[in-house]
């Protein structure tokens, strides 16, 4: 097996144990059981299981921010720009639960509070998708087409919404089509729109 390889089947384990059993029901051992290797070869390829976590979640990002800047153009009207983010965003999370479970678990966790802290403020100089979001809000409040609040409250008010919603999608309580995805893009347009 290529190094590689070894390396994504460890990525991939981690991913599926920490969405259904979260951080603690992950320990290093079960990873390397679910991803067929022996528990050493885990830190061939990262320091300690919270290096791990952390490239994790960093290969999330990076798919996610793929995903967003697919049509996404900044020739767009700024509210067209919204919208393609916050479609996009809710189309990742509900083709894949596992990502958003993950995702979900590693903000809610002391592994994301940097993380959440540095993007929302504007304090890394990462090409997150974060770094998308908070051009946008920079952008919008410049502007004045969005409401002048603190950034972390844009945040909530645009993505909050779309965490839940993708949540009742993946528990069944809700089943989200295209129509329904553009509602609610609208609903979190009008929520920061001045």
């Amino acid at each position: 097996m290529a190094k590689d390889d070894k390396r994504e089947l460890l990525l991939q384990a981690t991913l599926e144990l920490v969405a259904i059993h979260g951080f603690h029901g992950a320990p290093c051992a079960a990873i390397a059981e679910q991803a067929g290797v022996a528990t050493g070869t885990i830190y061939r390829y990262f320091e300690n299981k919270d290096v791990l976590i952390n490239e994790l979640y960093l290969s999330l990002e990076n798919r996610i921010n793929t995903a967003l800047l697919e049509g996404y153009s900044e020739e767009m009207p700024f509210r067209e720009r919204f919208l393609h983010v916050v479609r996009g965003l809710l189309k990742f999370f509900i083709a894949a639960p596992l990502e958003f479970k993950y995702i979900e678990q590693f903000h809610h966790s002391p592994y994301g509070v940097a993380f959440r802290r540095d993007r929302m403020l504007g304090q890394t100089e990462s090409e997150s998708c974060c770094c998308i979001y908070s051009e946008l809000f920079t952008q919008g409040v410049a502007q004045q087409v969005i409401k002048d609040l603190p950034r972390v409250v844009l945040f909530d008010l645009a993505f909050g919404p779309i965490i839940s919603v993708a949540r009742n999608h993946i528990l069944g309580f809700i089943q989200l089509d295209d129509t329904l995805i553009e509602q609610i893009a609208g609903a979190c347009w009008d929520s920061l729109k001045r």
